[in-house]
């Protein structure tokens, strides 16, 4: 086979799985599925508002690894260290019992019907909404791989000390282009970081805020205090609005990933442009939240529904 008959096959594969993805795909088999998905994130938000951020977070640490998989749910096994550990998840990644109390309720109402993947996909939807962001239609029907990639996890997602050239790299190699890197990383507009993570800019960076910095660092010390936290967004950490855009112009972006997207760089114009207009910025990172979604998903015969979203079927 020619490399060109080879390329236009692989382009039909990832064509034809992209194509069994619709925003209908439970209406017959489990209609309730996304009311429940989002009753239970809604309670689930009510009851803590950073966990927002935690199911946006948890999304997006899915995809980027081996696609929107489910992956990142799995415990370890004998054959497999899972996801979970890896250093940018570890500690870090929450939510978990949210997705399992979502599956818990689908098993009961249409038991094997509903993916993890496709629950941690319209938790992440339905957690923007919660906290005034603007909602979009989540293409369906993902299933769930039956293994998880400790490594790929360390290696494919972004460091919260990458500068803006490993960033969009970075996202460029899932398929993003600057304007998206840009438009995702405004989900920092919810959420908080842990010490341990931003200790570095405000101790030793320039491009920073002084009032902002001293500010830090009264609630994370030169040393120890590693876990304390603080809001991404200086303003309204647990709405989700274009303030976290507003706080990069003003040289208050928290990590030094996200001050790199305001830097004197190619993206200062895009991140101008959202601190100006929340509408482009909502109807941005809905696209791109869309194309996240879409990346390198198992459909059709390919993996699993998991009745646990923590282990494989079976085991």
């Amino acid at each position: 086979m020619s490399s060109l008959s080879i390329a236009l096959v692989f382009i039909a594969l990832a064509t034809s799985a992209r194509a069994q993805l619709s925003p209908n795909f439970y209406a017959t088999s489990c209609p309730s599925a996304l009311s429940i998905i989002q009753g239970a994130v809604s309670s689930a938000v009510s009851a803590e508002l950073r966990m927002g951020a935690s199911l946006l977070r948890l999304h997006f640490h899915d995809c980027f690894v081996n696609g929107c998989d489910g992956s990142i749910l799995l415990d370890d096994t004998a054959n497999f260290t899972g996801e979970k550990t890896a250093a940018p998840n570890l500690n870090s990644v929450r939510g978990f019992n949210v997705i399992d109390n979502i599956k818990t309720q689908l098993e009961q109402q249409c038991p094997g019907i509903v993916s993890c993947a496709d629950i941690v996909t319209v938790a992440a939807r339905d957690s923007v909404v919660a906290l005034g962001g603007s909602t979009w239609t989540v293409p369906l029907g993902r299933r769930d791989s039956t293994t998880a990639s400790l490594s790929a996890a360390n290696s494919n997602l972004p460091s919260p000390f990458s500068d803006l050239s490993t960033l969009i790299s970075s996202f460029a190699s899932k398929g993003f282009n600057a304007k998206e890197l840009v438009a995702l990383s405004g989900s920092h507009t919810i959420g908080r970081a842990r010490c341990v993570l931003f200790r570095t800019r405000i101790y030793n960076e320039t491009n920073i805020d002084p009032s902002f910095a001293t500010s830090r660092q009264s609630t994370c010390p030169s040393v120890g205090g590693d876990n304390n936290l603080a809001n991404l967004d200086t303003v309204t950490g647990d709405s989700f609005d274009n303030n976290y855009f507003k706080d990069l112009v003003s040289l208050k972006g928290l990590l030094h990933s996200d001050q790199q997207l305001f830097n004197n760089g190619s993206t200062d114009s895009q991140v101008t442009t959202y601190s100006q207009n929340s509408a482009t910025f909502f109807t941005d990172f809905a696209n791109a939240m869309i194309k996240m979604g879409n990346l390198s998903p198992l459909t059709g015969t390919a993996g699993q529904v998991r009745t646990n979203c923590r282990k494989v079927n079976g085991s």
